[in-house]
Parts: C-alpha cells; sequence; structure tokens
C-alpha cells in the first residue's frame, strides 16, 4: 500500500462530563489517496478516537496507531498517547475523549482552541511542535491542517487552519454540539483548502462511525468529497438517492413531495448527531451497497409519522421494494422488524433475493397457472402466424387454384 497523509485532523469537545450524547467528535479526511478508517479509529468501549496521518509510511503510521491504541486502553494520558508518533518518522497522532480531553504530537502544525466556561472567552493558540495538549475537563478542539502536493489550492492552509478555529471556537461557544461543529468545520476545510476527500468521522460519546460512507472505494484511490453533493432526500416519506443517480430527480417519485440535497459534510453530521427524533436502525440478512443507508431513512420517516408500529413500517418498506428504492431483497412482514421503543432502536432483518432477480415477484391478482396456460396459447398463435407468413404465396397460389 502506498503511504497515506491524513492532512486534517480534528477533535471536538463541547461536553467534557460525557453526559450530552454529541458532546465529543473526530473526523478526518485529505487530498491525499487511501483515507480509510484506519485514520479515524474510535474506541466504542472507551470513548476515545485516534486520528492519524503524516508523512511516513503505511506501515510506519499503522505502528504509532496501534502503540498509541495500547497506551490508551492502560489509561495513558491524551498527550502520553499523542507523544508516541515522536518515535515513528513523519507520524502524527491526534487523540482524545470527552473525559480525557485531547492532545496531537508528532509532525503536525495545529490551533488549540479553548472557551471558557464562564467568560465564554475564547482562545486560539498555534503549536507546531512537541504535543499539543487541550486539557481534561476543558471545552475545546484542535485542528490540524496542511496542504498536499498537487492539491489545486495549495497554500491556502495556514489561513483557512486559522479561520476555521475561529469558528469552531465561535459554534463551541454559542453551544453547538461537537457532531454539527465537526461537520461544519470539515466542510469549511474542503471548500476552502482543498483538502476534501474522506475519510469520515466518529461521534466517540455515542459510539458512531461514518465507517465507509466516505471513504475510497478502492486502494489508492481518493474518498467522496466532502464539499460535493451527497444525496437527496424527501422530509415527508423518508426517500433518498444518493449522486449521481439523484440528478434525475426533481420531487420525490414517491410521494411527490419536494427534494432536499444534502452535501457529504452534512451527511456526515446527520450521521454522527443523535437527537429525540433518531432512530437506531440495524439491517440483517443482506450487505447489498446502499440497502442500510436507505432503510434507515425509510424508517426513520415511517416512526416519525407513524410511531414504532411494527406493521407500519414492514408496509413502508415495502413500498420502498415495489418503488425501487430497496433493491435485491424480498417483501418483509411485521415479524421481520424488531422494535423496541425504549431504546429507539428497530431491527430489519431481509431475505437475499437470489442473484438473477433485483426484486420479488408481482403479486398478481391472477392465478400463476392462468398465466402459464395463457402464455402457452399465445406461443402456440405466433406459431401459426409465423408459418402463415413463411408459406403465404403457396397457400395463395393453393388458394387461387381452387
Amino acid at each position: 500500500m502506498s503511504s497515506v497523509a491524513a492532512t486534517c485532523n480534528i477533535i471536538v469537545i463541547t461536553d467534557p462530563s460525557g453526559n450530552d450524547p454529541n458532546g465529543a467528535a473526530a473526523g478526518s479526511m485529505s487530498f491525499a489517496d487511501n483515507m480509510f478508517q484506519s485514520t479515524f479509529l474510535l474506541s466504542r468501549s472507551n470513548h476515545f478516537a485516534v486520528l492519524s496521518g503524516g508523512t511516513g509510511s503505511s506501515d510506519t503510521r499503522l505502528d504509532s496507531i496501534v502503540d498509541a491504541v495500547a497506551s490508551l486502553e492502560n489509561n495513558a494520558s491524551a498527550a502520553s498517547a499523542a507523544s508516541l508518533a515522536s518515535q515513528f518518522k513523519g507520524a502524527r497522532l491526534v487523540v482524545g475523549g470527552p473525559n480525557i480531553g485531547a492532545a496531537v504530537g508528532g509532525s503536525f502544525n495545529a490551533y488549540v482552541i479553548t472557551v471558557d466556561d464562564s467568560s465564554n472567552d475564547i482562545k486560539v493558540t498555534p503549536y507546531n511542535s512537541g504535543v499539543a495538549t487541550l486539557q481534561p475537563g476543558q471545552k475545546g478542539a484542535i485542528i490540524h491542517l496542511r496542504n498536499t502536493a498537487g492539491n489545486p489550492l495549495y497554500g491556502t492552509a495556514d489561513s483557512v487552519r486559522k479561520e476555521t478555529a475561529m469558528n469552531i471556537g465561535k459554534m463551541i461557544r454559542d453551544g453547538y454540539p461537537a457532531t454539527t461543529i465537526l461537520a461544519e468545520a470539515m466542510g469549511e476545510v474542503a471548500k476552502d483548502s482543498g483538502e476534501k476527500y474522506g475519510g469520515g468521522g466518529v461521534n466517540l460519546v455515542s459510539g458512531i462511525s461514518t465507517s465507509d460512507m466516505f471513504t475510497p472505494k478502492e486502494l489508492n484511490s481518493t474518498g467522496y468529497p466532502m464539499d460535493e453533493e451527497y444525496s437527496k432526500v424527501c422530509d415527508s416519506c423518508g426517500w433518498a438517492m444518493g449522486f449521481p443517480a439523484a440528478e434525475a430527480y426533481e420531487k420525490c417519485p414517491v410521494c411527490g413531495g419536494d427534494l432536499r440535497t444534502v452535501y457529504a459534510y452534512q451527511a456526515l453530521g446527520d450521521a454522527l448527531t443523535v437527537s429525540s427524533k433518531a432512530v437506531s436502525v440495524s439491517v440483517y440478512g443482506s450487505d447489498r451497497p446502499g440497502l442500510a443507508e436507505t432503510t434507515k431513512e425509510i424508517v426513520e420517516a415511517s416512526v416519525s409519522k407513524y410511531g414504532y408500529d411494527a406493521s407500519a413500517i414492514s408496509g413502508s418498506i415495502n413500498r420502498g421494494i415495489n418503488n425501487g428504492l430497496l433493491v435485491g431483497v424480498d417483501h418483509v412482514e411485521p415479524k421481520d422488524i424488531n422494535v423496541k421503543q425504549g431504546s429507539k432502536a428497530v431491527g430489519v432483518y431481509y431475505k437475499s433475493l437470489p442473484s438473477e432477480r433485483s426484486s420479488p415477484a408481482w403479486d398478481l391478482p391472477i392465478d400463476g397457472n392462468i398465466l402459464t396456460i395463457l402464455g402457452s396459447i399465445q406461443t402456440a398463435v405466433g406459431i401459426i402466424l409465423i408459418l402463415l407468413v413463411l408459406f403465404r404465396s403457396r397457400l395463395l397460389k393453393s388458394f387461387q387454384n381452387r
């Protein structure tokens, strides 16, 4: 594998107590290739993130990640774990969590942002060596940003880093959750510095990751541009379609409603943010690309409209199958929907269709045997017509002779 350089790492902590489900978030992106999930690792059990990057080889970077994770699992401080990056040539580590604060070490150009609880004063401090730390219990953030060689916007990193750091501080001061701040900051960096390819992000408190939503599909390629259109969504019925296929739709094909365009950085924020209306949706029985995301949109819309009703949810999913939004799976029944209203969770159990089929058989009001008989009759009539065409001259001559 070629080397990777996550040229943008951001970690934001708005609630050091860990009580806010959206109070700590982190993410990575770059103009470079190979921005896989190893650049934004999440420990769901211990609520910390390890973001990586730098100019070293992939082996060097992975070695530094392994050491940092082991260190944090042994209750090391964020500063101690981040300092391990200096042992690996060209490596960088940004580590942190709601309870341990955050730190960056190794090869970096960063700002540490702090917001005073009592005065709401914002302090933005630049660092480029040693270990830069956001102390435990402190509201704030760390942003590292450099430009990748070959980026058309090369040379913008210094100004964008500073401006984005100030905007992060203002959003922390104004009470925005960390997940929203992370998304907005990544959108700003992507647009203004060109370091824009996912990568992805994590919610450190709720244990949510964007996983492979924005990462490269193949080795030695770039991920999804975080400043570009990602999908169109119908807020009325939950229909959603990703780009470029979404370009063909101006109105919702299901309910005729207006469609909202979602940019990739906004989709990242939506994926990471837990709200009172949010539903945790798990999909089983098929790993078909896009199935889980579309199912989640449909289930959330159904729950919002009808509540946690298994019959209503299965009906909404089946309409999605009939309309071609969900492919490769059979219709579901209420018994295939596992609803846990108390924890706002829904499990959907699909049955995959045979590989040669993308949609279930039609449920027609005519018996299948009748259709078979009609088909046979049609075939026989067709054969007779073909014979008449082939032998028309002989038949006409025979008729005239009579």
